[in-house]
């Protein structure tokens, strides 16, 4: 007796051709994610309770982690922040999209508005969209001299150029949609983390929607609420109880925000990112002249990995890497696949079926199948380039196990097997000669492709 079956019914009648493409128009027609992407400021490879760390206090995170999937290789796209922030919305590498270095208050660098945003493309595929926190991709926020988070696709902002002023704590230089907000009371993380919830709650319920969670936290100048404090001794100093109630700080509002998640029934279609900006600021030792100061408090961790911020050492990008999205990332799981900040960009592209710009060359990757710890496939190497890290590491580019460290004029080169040796403590240069040879030509010709699409600020101000 023969069985029906229904799809060979449908390629009998219409043909394989036509019904992929009805299949692909039922699959797009689903409704899309909604999307979260939460970045911390200066938080380390090794800050975190899931990540290693002996004694700050992170049960929001660890629970997270446990959640999704948790990135033992990680990156952000650059040593410094506004560079690393550019590549998360644009998927393009630094220097490539124009944000070269981390953006003084008055410099001409900015997010150009020819270069098309994660925000602008989920705008037009029908998402609502939000910015809240740090910015810091324009010398001239708030100002028609240069674009701001409006321009590039968000609906609504709150926002501040750079650092919370004067602190985390009571921040004045806040501008909500183009208008200054004045004193805020309260903290930093936990004030934006308030005005991303208020907003999910009068969204339009008929979008999806792309939300943005910038946190200052643990960037300086750091100040904690006391209590999250609390529960690092005294004995510890100042400092440590600072910056480790930080973190803290930042771990709770994220436990705010994913609770706001569940809460109104949208966790289960939400993927949401947890990333940050680049390693941690200063050498992570104890100021002894000034005990509490704001260099005392630069107590972030690496992980014991070389290098801190700034650098294009495994310290200074390589960064803790979160993802939770039910029904598609199983719970437990850890991924050793390396990832790096522009492959949000391309991912969420990706999910939420929208074709990546064509016209332009774009660096991030679909790393979907990362995941589930299965290999990403590149067009183009993992690459990163620096303007203010020690001299001789101002550039890098990694394949496979392999990692080329560069000076700034690319004249002295260190080579490093990151599977063999994590720390960058081996050269291995003079004793892998054809591996030397071809990791130094792919970071030539990669620095120098870079460099041509992008705008010369850099060239001029090296110049001065």
């Amino acid at each position: 007796m023969s069985r029906f079956c229904p799809i060979a019914l449908a390629l009998a009648l219409i043909g394989p051709h036509e019904f992929l493409a009805r299949a692909s128009e039922s699959e797009t027609s689903l409704p899309p994610p909604n999307v979260v992407v939460f970045l911390a400021d200066d938080l380390g490879w090794g800050d975190l309770g899931c990540y290693g760390h002996p004694a700050i206090k992170t049960p929001s995170l660890d629970r997270f982690a446990h959640q999704g999937v948790r990135f033992t290789q990680c990156y952000a796209a650059c040593g410094v922040c506004s560079p690393s922030r550019s590549a998360i919305l644009t998927g393009c590498t630094p220097y490539r999209n124009g944000v070269w270095r981390w953006i003084p208050e008055g410099s001409d660098v900015h997010l150009r508005t020819s270069e098309v945003t994660l925000a602008e493309l989920l705008k037009a595929r029908g998402y609502a969209t939000c910015h809240v926190g740090k910015w810091h991709l324009n010398g001239h926020f708030n100002s028609p001299e240069h674009p701001q988070p409006g321009d590039h696709g968000f609906d609504y902002w709150l926002a501040t150029q750079n650092n919370a002023a004067p602190s985390h704590k009571d921040p004045t230089n806040f501008v909500r949609n183009g208008k200054p907000v004045g004193r805020l009371k309260g903290y930093s993380a936990p004030l934006i983390v308030s005005e991303a919830i208020g907003w999910l709650r009068r969204r339009d319920l008929r979008k999806p929607f792309y939300l943005n969670v910038w946190t200052h936290e643990p960037h300086l100048p750091i100040e904690t609420d006391p209590r999250f404090m609390v529960g690092y001794p005294a004995a510890a100093g100042v400092g440590i109880r600072q910056h480790h109630g930080n973190v803290s700080q930042l771990d709770d509002a994220f436990g705010s925000l994913i609770s706001a998640l569940d809460e109104l029934g949208l966790a289960k279609t939400t993927i949401v990112f947890f990333t940050s900006d680049n390693g941690p600021e200063g050498t992570g030792e104890p100021d002894r002249q000034h005990p509490g100061s704001q260099q005392d408090r630069n107590r972030g961790s690496t992980g014991g990995l070389r290098g801190r911020k700034r650098d294009c050492y495994e310290g200074g990008i390589r960064v803790p890497g979160l993802v939770r999205w039910p029904g598609h990332i199983g719970p437990e799981t850890v991924s050793g696949v390396p990832v790096i900040g522009t492959d949000i960009f391309t991912t969420v592209c990706a999910i939420a079926g929208v074709p990546v710009p064509s016209d332009r060359t774009i660096d991030g990757a679909d790393i979907r199948p990362a995941f589930e710890g299965r290999p990403v496939t590149r067009a183009r190497p993992l690459y990163w380039r620096t303007h203010i890290a020690s001299p001789s590491c101002r550039a890098a580019l990694r394949i496979g196990d392999w990692k080329i460290v560069a000076d700034e004029d690319l004249i002295r080169f260190e080579l490093y097997n990151l599977a063999a040796d994590p720390h960058e403590t081996t050269d291995l240069a003079a004793k892998e000669p054809a591996t030397f040879t071809r990791l130094k030509q792919a970071l030539l010709r990669m620095d120098a492709e870079v460099k041509a699409e992008g705008p010369d600020w850099w060239r001029r101000e090296r110049a001065r």
